[in-house]
């Protein structure tokens, strides 16, 4: 399978790059912008890009990738720093500009032959740069420009290089998507053969390969990722294998009695249920930091799977439905994140349950599992699910876990779910739910002055969760919501909406 390679230099878009060049079917890796050059020559291929990212080329300390991968002799795409990186590399210049580019331009293209082939001689481009080339090397010529980069776009076609200081992964950028797939298809002549068909076929083998004649532990919470996780699995070692359903106490509405009958009822594996309610919730008491409630669910999930291991085993391998926006977000990542929030299923098992990890999705994004889902025969009762955090309402509710808090928030978010199913709208978004904290408001029941919960919605839409957008659905069903929450979820007062995107916030409050 042909592969193009982003080098990661710490820029917030470095995964919509792989996104966009796997929606042209041509399989993409991320890796760290200082990755071994024997690392990235044994990966063979056809083409690099080198991300965007918030340092300057010309500053002390600032990121390089090691120089010998400009003698591979494949390809190179530099988008932003990426581009900057070429410049100074081939003895260019690059400076601070006072007049920076941040949002949209015109994009003039002086030559369409390749990298801009079928595509109009002007585009809207997305620009975040304060930096740019004050000359480009001897040697490259320019492709495009706007009125503030007269090098908005270069190249060296004899070194197979090119430099754009725009961002085609974003979807602002017109023909950003044609552009990638000119450089992976036209340029890098890499095979358009990434399909999740075909991604199927390898995971099983490679499963097969590694699992052997062990047994696998794989973990089961309903959602879309654990549960094609689990029929993937049983399609490549369906006696080897044992799903474990846990109920942790922060659960939806009814979901300990749902989800073993959907996985009994749609998909027939062999399935371990294990009631966990009281330990967990006890291990939870008087912890209000976010970060400190995600560490003991995962802690004890391990000690569940442990218990498991000794009553049910012995098990070599725990699968995980891990995604790649899990790695992304607790820092784990190929390249230079920061950690947003602890996922319990990232960063490896504890050392005393001595199990090895199996994550055939960690680097796939949801959307991409929806498909293999698709694939496989799922029925939509699972694949229609909304996404549901691992670590349960723990981290929709704000400060220390209560019962009462669980009560107000897993009615609170059925009522969400059940108006938008009845709307039309379930679909139509990525997530819905309720959170609530402790901060309490003055209402009026009766004719009784009341302090009550405050109550927030909160409902996105995205493609992928590495980036969300507030849903603008109607005033309406807002009202409805907020009423029905208020008369039926005693102890609300207050009923808000989140109009918050991602970035700055994040889908889940905690």
């Amino acid at each position: 399978m042909d592969k193009i390679v982003v080098l990661d230099f710490g820029s917030q878009y470095s995964h919509l790059i792989c996104r966009r060049i796997r929606e042209s079917n041509v399989y993409c890796e991320l890796l760290p912008y200082n990755s071994p050059i024997d690392l990235i020559r044994n990966l063979q291929p056809k083409g690099i890009v080198l991300s965007g990212g918030p340092s300057s080329v010309y500053l002390e300390g600032s990121p390089k990738p090691d120089n010998k991968i400009f003698e591979m002799g494949i390809p190179i795409l530099g988008i932003c720093y990426g581009h900057q990186l070429i410049v100074n590399e081939f003895d260019g210049k690059i400076k601070r500009f006072d007049n920076r580019e941040y949002g949209f331009a015109d994009l003039e293209i002086d030559d369409n032959s390749d990298l801009f082939k079928g595509i109009n001689k002007k585009i809207r481009c997305w620009m975040s740069h304060a930096d740019a080339a004050e000359a480009i090397p001897n040697d490259f010529n320019i492709l495009a420009h706007t009125s503030n980069s007269h090098s908005a776009a270069i190249a060296n076609r004899n070194r197979r290089l090119y430099g754009i200081q725009f961002h085609p992964e974003v979807s602002h950028t017109e023909e950003g998507n044609r552009i990638l797939r000119n450089f992976s298809h036209s340029i890098s002549n890499a095979k358009p053969d990434w399909t999740m068909e075909g991604f199927v076929d390898f995971s099983i083998k490679d499963i097969r390969g590694k699992v052997q004649d062990d047994r696998v532990l794989c973990a089961i919470s309903g959602g879309i990722d654990s549960t094609t996780l689990a029929v993937l699995l049983n399609k490549a070692i369906t006696k080897n294998l044992t799903c474990v359903f846990v109920n942790n106490g922060l659960l939806r509405l009814n979901e300990e009695s749902l989800v073993p009958e959907l996985i009994h009822k749609h998909l027939g594996i062999n399935t371990i249920t294990i009631d966990a309610e009281e330990r967990f919730l006890s291990r939870l008491k008087g912890v209000g930091d976010p970060e400190q409630k995600r560490k003991i669910i995962g802690e004890e999930f391990a000690k569940v799977f442990l218990e498991v291991t000794k009553d049910s085993g012995p098990f070599q391998w725990l699968a995980q439905g891990t995604l790649y926006p899990d790695v992304i977000e607790s820092g784990f990542s190929k390249g230079p994140a920061a950690v947003i929030k602890t996922h319990h299923n990232v960063g490896g098992l504890p050392a005393w349950l001595d199990l090895k990890v199996l994550e055939p999705f960690r680097s796939l994004y949801k959307d991409e599992v929806r498909k293999i889902a698709v694939l496989l025969d799922i029925p939509n009762e699972f694949i229609k699910r909304h996404p549901f955090p691992g670590p349960g309402l723990a981290v929709r509710i704000i400060g220390e876990v209560t019962n009462d808090k669980i009560r107000i928030v897993r009615h609170a978010s059925s009522i969400v779910e059940s108006e938008l199913v009845i709307s039309g709208w379930y679909d139509k978004v990525w997530q819905a739910y309720a959170a609530v904290g402790d901060d309490l408001a003055v209402g009026v029941l009766g004719d009784e002055r009341v302090y009550g919960h405050i109550v927030t919605i909160r409902i996105v839409e995205s493609l992928d969760a590495m980036t969300a957008d507030w849903s603008r659905i109607p005033y309406d069903l807002i009202s409805k919501i907020s009423n029905r929450i208020t008369n039926e979820v005693n102890g609300v007062t207050w009923v808000t909406y989140s109009v918050s995107s991602k970035p700055p916030a994040t889908i889940e409050p905690q």
